[in-house]
């Protein structure tokens, strides 16, 4: 790889141990990045301490409650943004091996990309064990509709695998709000609203079993999340509509300005 150094987050919500610990170890191999960071969410009763013996060369962030995965990534990208010139994210089911992470890091450490997306929907792509009927076609009509609607084309926005120079993340972390699994697709709208190089690269994925995701729940979170991104997007872009939209509205706070946890 590039000189310039990686650092890695993995958030996690009550993970597999075992899993979250073989999947690290391997992407330590894969990629050599210079710092590690798990984001555990709402451990159960000796979880961290098991991770933190088990990975004693990661820090181990924990969170008493549930903030979600887009408020874990943003903790822990926060934490590294000084020390790294690369974020990257994976996450922690380890449905992307770690060679597939190291093919979307390896754009933006080469300075090729501002922002990496990881691709199960691209043509080149590799699926291996398919999600559910339900969960793969309300998967496909959210990145239709995104398509249309947001400045960055891409195949895939919800892949839980991208990489983002320090650089990059320094501009567009105040645009961010969603605390949730819609954080993705905030990140890439505003990625593509700020004029960032926004690259998508094709990857072998796994559907993992044990989702605690709701399908029909998460569609309707995203859907609605899609045009918030859309609207913010829109405002970067001095949309003078929006602008008179976003007067009618309570002023929300970036996630980069709450609370945040050791």
């Amino acid at each position: 790889m590039a000189d310039r150094s990686l650092g890695l987050v993995v958030p996690a919500y009550r993970p597999d141990v075992d899993r979250l610990t073989a999947y690290v170890r391997a992407c330590r191999s894969a990629l050599d990045p210079a710092a590690v960071r798990i984001e555990l969410d709402a451990p159960t009763a000796g979880t961290a301490e098991a991770v933190r013996e088990a990975l004693p060369d990661a820090v181990v962030s924990v969170a008493p409650e549930r903030r979600g995965k887009g408020a874990a990534i943003t903790a822990g990208f926060e934490a590294l943004v000084d020390e790294v010139d690369v974020l990257a994210f994976a996450d922690a089911d380890g449905s992307t091996p770690p060679e597939s992470l190291r093919s979307i890091v390896e754009p933006v450490l080469d300075d090729r990309a501002d922002l990496a997306v990881g691709s199960r929907r691209h043509p080149e792509s590799v699926v291996v064990g398919h999600q559910t009927f339900a969960r793969r076609r309300l998967g496909d009509a959210f990145a239709w509709l995104a398509r249309r609607l947001l400045d960055a084309d891409c195949y895939d926005y919800q892949c839980g695998a991208k990489a983002i120079s320090a650089a990059a993340w320094e501009t567009v972390r105040p645009h961010l709000y969603e605390a949730g699994f819609a954080w993705d697709v905030e990140l890439i709208a505003m990625a593509g609203a700020l004029g960032l190089r926004v690259l998508e690269v094709p990857i072998e994925w796994e559907d993992q079993p044990g989702s605690t995701v709701d399908p029909v729940d998460t569609a309707v979170s995203l859907g609605t999340a899609l045009f918030v991104a859309r609207h913010r997007a829109k405002r970067l872009q001095d949309s003078r509509l929006h602008d008179a939209i976003a007067r009618r509205r309570a002023d929300e706070t970036a996630l980069v300005d709450r609370d945040r946890h050791p």
